[in-house]
């Protein structure tokens, strides 16, 4: 009679660990934001638009211009905001990367890159979202313009005909966003590669009308783009997003979009280098 086999014990999987150089980066960041005020400073700045100058956050806080000064360079050491001489003024700015940068590192510390819940729940009344028709194409071009405009929705800087879009784009994943009959929003998908191994994998975007931003419309459809993806059976869809584009990081985060990372200089735009937020939404149940 042969000998048994030796049992072959197969060690657990163990989590993976965060890399040294990470939690020393992370530790920096936090540490920085252990000051109240310098929290309330970011926070300030983060919301006062392009830029405002020192003098202005004084005010806003009823702080001194030493104390103030002092805690900004702070925030401009470990990069949370930017400096700008103007005379004699001093200009702050948020810097977008910090505005990815954060939420990814507290997700990163508490083990949170997994996939997240789905999907916003408050969705605008007013807002009807349904599968674009041929009829849509000039709004829907339209408002691709209005994004580009922007100069933070898109590395184009003019709008693709409807050929070429209609080539791009998966055809049971278009949706327009209307309010009052009027198109105010698209969606789409278009699949990131040809290979069948890749069936379920789309890159998608989302553009919002001028003049109807900040309405929920790009929640509303956001909504239906997943949804519609899970029930198509796709499993991964992803994006990439200006840093300065926060609204569109916002509502990604909020349909279940992780951060994965920032794409440094990745492409120039208008002579100039950009970087992108490179986001995933995974399906959370079994396929």
């Amino acid at each position: 009679m042969n000998a048994p086999l030796p049992l072959t014990v197969v060690p657990p999987r163990q989590p993976a660990q965060l890399a040294a150089h990470d939690a020393a980066t992370y530790a920096e960041w936090f540490a920085c934001l252990a000051e109240p005020m310098r929290v309330r400073l970011l926070h300030a700045v983060a919301v006062a638009g392009p830029e405002i100058t020192v003098g202005a956050l004084t005010e806003q806080l009823g702080i001194s211009q030493s104390t103030c000064s002092h805690h900004l360079r702070k925030l401009a050491d470990v990069g949370f905001v930017r400096l700008r001489k103007e005379g004699t003024s001093t200009l702050v700015s948020v810097n977008p990367a910090c505005c990815t940068g954060l939420p990814h590192a507290a997700d990163a510390v508490m083990g949170m890159l997994g996939p997240r819940p789905c999907c916003p729940q408050d969705l605008p009344a007013d807002v009807t979202v349904r599968a674009l028709e041929p009829s849509d194409w000039p709004d829907v071009r339209r408002i691709y313009a209005e994004g580009i405009a922007t100069g933070d929705a898109s590395f184009e800087t003019d709008v693709p005909d409807r050929r070429t879009l209609d080539r791009a784009w998966l055809p049971e994943h278009r949706w327009t966003a209307e309010i009052d009959g009027r198109v105010v929003g698209w969606a789409a998908a278009k699949p990131t590669s040809d290979q069948p191994a890749y069936a379920g994998v789309a890159e998608t975007a989302i553009y919002v009308g001028d003049g109807y931003r900040g309405r929920g419309v790009g929640k509303a459809l956001i909504h239906r783009q997943v949804m519609a993806a899970d029930d198509a059976g796709m499993w991964t869809l992803q994006t990439s997003i200006f840093p300065e584009n926060r609204a569109g990081i916002a509502v990604h985060r909020s349909a279940g979009f992780r951060t994965l990372g920032m794409r440094e200089r990745i492409a120039r735009h208008h002579g100039a280098w950009r970087d992108t937020v490179f986001m995933e939404r995974r399906r959370t149940d079994d396929l």
